[in-house]
């Protein structure tokens, strides 16, 4: 699911089924030309503590998300569901929408006051930002930035309303200190340290 992290109660929430036949993560480093020997590809080294310096004028840039997501109307309209079979999936992507849109981040009616622009133009003008969401997936639950949102919608009612739409997610992990991504950072150390523990395992059981 992704959840807005903010003060509103309720915070807004969007669930959906996702079990993707596959998910693209990518994590890049940034090279400032002039500031290494780009020619040869890095500073010269021999030992691990050189590091530093090898590194010099290489930044590492925050990991980011693509998934596609389903979001599906028709088994609650076979149920008579009274708002999906008047709005179909309407709901869902209006929640979509304000979560990309800044706004005033503050108590549920200061919210909706800032999306219609009726905050007052000090909280329209200097209080608006973008809004940190939790992307809930599995074992994960990582603090996020929704870069760009894109909706294929599929099918409609006979009202032009969508029923079923196909939803690319971009996002970008918000790799601060924050409790969120700290706890990431936690279980991603252990994770690292049970795969070298278990290669080191194999190869110490592959001499005997």
């Amino acid at each position: 699911m992704l959840v807005e992290y903010a003060l509103s109660i309720p915070p807004l929430v969007l669930v959906f089924d996702f079990n993707p036949k596959e998910i693209s993560r990518t994590r890049a480093i940034t090279i400032t030309a002039g500031s290494t020997p780009a020619t040869r590809g890095g500073y010269d080294f021999t030992l691990p503590t050189e590091t530093s310096r090898v590194s010099q004028g290489v930044s590492v840039q925050p990991e980011s998300f693509n998934v596609d997501i389903l979001i599906d109307a028709t088994d609650r309209m076979n149920d008579n569901h009274p708002i999906a079979t008047t709005l179909g999936i309407e709901p869902e992507l209006d929640t979509l929408r304000t979560m990309v849109e800044p706004k005033a981040q503050g108590p549920g009616g200061v919210q909706m006051l800032s999306s219609l622009g009726l905050g007052g133009t000090r909280a329209f003008d200097s209080s608006e930002s973008a809004s940190v969401i939790l992307f809930i997936w599995g074992t994960h639950v990582l603090p996020v930035f929704l870069k760009s949102i894109t909706v294929k919608e599929q099918a409609h009612l006979p009202t032009l309303i969508p029923y079923r739409a196909t939803v690319t997610l971009s996002m970008q992990v918000i790799e601060s200190n924050n409790p969120f991504y700290e706890v990431e950072k936690i279980r991603q150390v252990i994770g690292a340290a049970v795969n070298t523990g278990q290669t080191v395992a194999s190869a110490i059981g592959s001499l005997f």
